[in-house]
């Protein structure tokens, strides 16, 4: 949008700031600084309004402000409640479309500081009867933005807005751990193969193969809650740089109590105000276990992948449920289309990961003047961490079927069955049978018996694949 577009979309206030004057639509709540944000940033497309918990991590921070503020005397209290009226508006879900500028900015954030401020400066003042521009009675920066610095205020909203998120991201990982470990108890009986570097290994039920599942990513719950708390160290009071300048010895308690309150998670401020203003490293760790999790789920597609591959020329020990037609050319074929696509939101995830690192490691002395690109990398891993796990679990984990015939076909047809043999047969001579049942292409159970190396009913009793996929002692 330029400025003579929006000159000609109706009705216009004059707003002016450092730089000059602009028109602002009448109609819109945000200001002259969000206008100059929206011709200077259209780099990803990506808006603010796309991440509703970080608007609603904004409101919550300048709702506590404001309260803080009031209580200690220094905000006109008919302005402050107006402004904390604008902020349960917004966090409950009113007013999103007018957070337009882009998630990827310059200015450590400040773009988006500024889009909160006037928006609810704007909506305030229709609260006390004013009209939209009229700042002298609730001003963005002299009073939405009283004692905050973009530097405290955006930090402390990610935060908000990451914990929240993450919880999400939690609940969303439990349901498919449990639709996991539902499929786990279903094919507890079905014997198969285990495979190590692709090759034959020993017997397994393919119940245990999908319990694995189930068991690696409830470890990434704990992982993401464990991280998850440190984003409760928040730095509000820190203003600029962390010394607390144009804000009240008492402010930053005071104001940590009320966020805490208003948003029910329980933030604490942090132990040194310089230093949390200036290091990231919160973002580096809950980005990481982002990461993490997203490798597994990788993995567990690819493993799907494999073990769905034919129908007739591939492993086929499961089948996966059918989405959509796989090819223009080949009737018939049905590809994995939904593993497919978390693989490539874990590839996502990982370049993400690598740009908050960088980031990160681009901040210097008080600040670092990065962090909207670490915001927007975590929100959008997370954000495609949750449809991408919703979307595996529902229409591709809970429909999965087992071919139990063909599990254990490649069972009994298997070499990796001689591994059984080594404590009765010994090594050397194990390894003859697998050498022989390769050359010849018999089976291991045959061999033996040729060989007159064990009786066939103490064989048999050896080789009962369901013997083979637990400890048991030796006799």
């Amino acid at each position: 949008m330029n400025r003579k577009t929006f000159s000609q979309s109706g009705e216009t206030r004059t707003e002016h700031d450092l730089i000059g004057e602009m028109e602002v639509p009448s109609t819109h709540y945000y200001g002259i600084q969000t206008l100059r944000a929206v011709e200077n940033f259209g780099i990803s497309r990506s808006k603010l309004y796309h991440y509703p918990q970080f608007i609603r991590g904004l409101a919550d921070v300048k709702a506590a402000a404001a309260m803080a503020n009031k209580e200690l005397g220094l905000l006109d209290p008919v302005i402050a409640d107006a402004i904390v009226t604008a902020c349960n508006e917004i966090k409950a879900g009113h007013l999103h479309d007018q957070f337009v500028v882009d998630m990827v900015q310059g200015g450590a954030g400040t773009s988006t500081n500024m889009n909160a401020n006037e928006v609810i400066a704007n909506r305030a003042l229709e609260i006390m009867g004013f009209m939209k521009g009229d700042y002298t009675h609730c001003h963005p920066n002299n009073h939405v933005n009283l004692s905050q610095s973009t530097n405290d205020a955006y930090p402390t909203a990610l935060k908000i807005a990451l914990y929240r998120s993450i919880g999400e991201l939690i609940n969303a990982l439990k349901e498919l751990v449990v639709a996991f470990r539902k499929k786990g108890e279903e094919f507890a009986g079905v014997i198969k193969m285990g495979r190590t570097q692709l090759q034959d290994a020993v017997p397994m039920t393919l119940g245990q193969e999908f319990e694995a599942f189930a068991t690696t990513l409830e470890e990434e719950v704990s992982r993401l809650g464990e991280n998850r708390k440190l984003l409760l160290e928040i730095n509000m009071g820190a203003t600029a740089i962390g010394t607390g300048i144009n804000a009240d010895p008492e402010y930053t308690a005071v104001c940590t109590r009320y966020l805490a309150e208003i948003s029910g998670i329980d933030v604490v401020p942090a132990a040194n105000l310089i230093e949390a203003t200036g290091d990231t490293g919160v973002f580096i760790m809950n980005s990481s276990v982002i990461k993490r999790l997203a490798v597994k789920l990788s993995k567990i597609c690819n493993d799907l992948r494999l073990l769905s591959s034919g129908p007739r020329t591939g492993l086929n020990e499961i089948n996966l449920p059918p989405m959509q037609p796989g090819s223009s050319i080949m009737p018939g074929k049905v590809n994995p289309v939904i593993p497919e696509v978390v693989n490539q939101i874990a590839y996502k995830v990982i370049g993400n990961d690598l740009t908050v690192t960088m980031a990160s490691e681009a901040g210097q002395l008080q600040l670092n003047v990065m962090e909207p690109i670490i915001a927007y990398s975590v929100m959008e891993s997370i954000e495609m961490l949750i449809n991408g796990i919703n979307t595996l679990r529902s229409r591709c984990v809970t429909g999965i079927t087992a071919n139990r015939d063909r599990c254990r076909e490649m069972v009994l047809n298997s070499i990796g069955l001689v591994t059984a043999l080594n404590p009765y047969l010994g090594y050397e001579n194990s390894t003859r049978v697998a050498a022989e049942a390769l050359r010849t292409g018999k089976g291991v159970y045959d061999i033996v018996l040729e060989n007159k190396l064990i009786e066939k009913e103490r064989l048999e009793e050896i080789l009962k694949p369901e013997k083979m996929i637990q400890p048991r002692k030796i006799e």
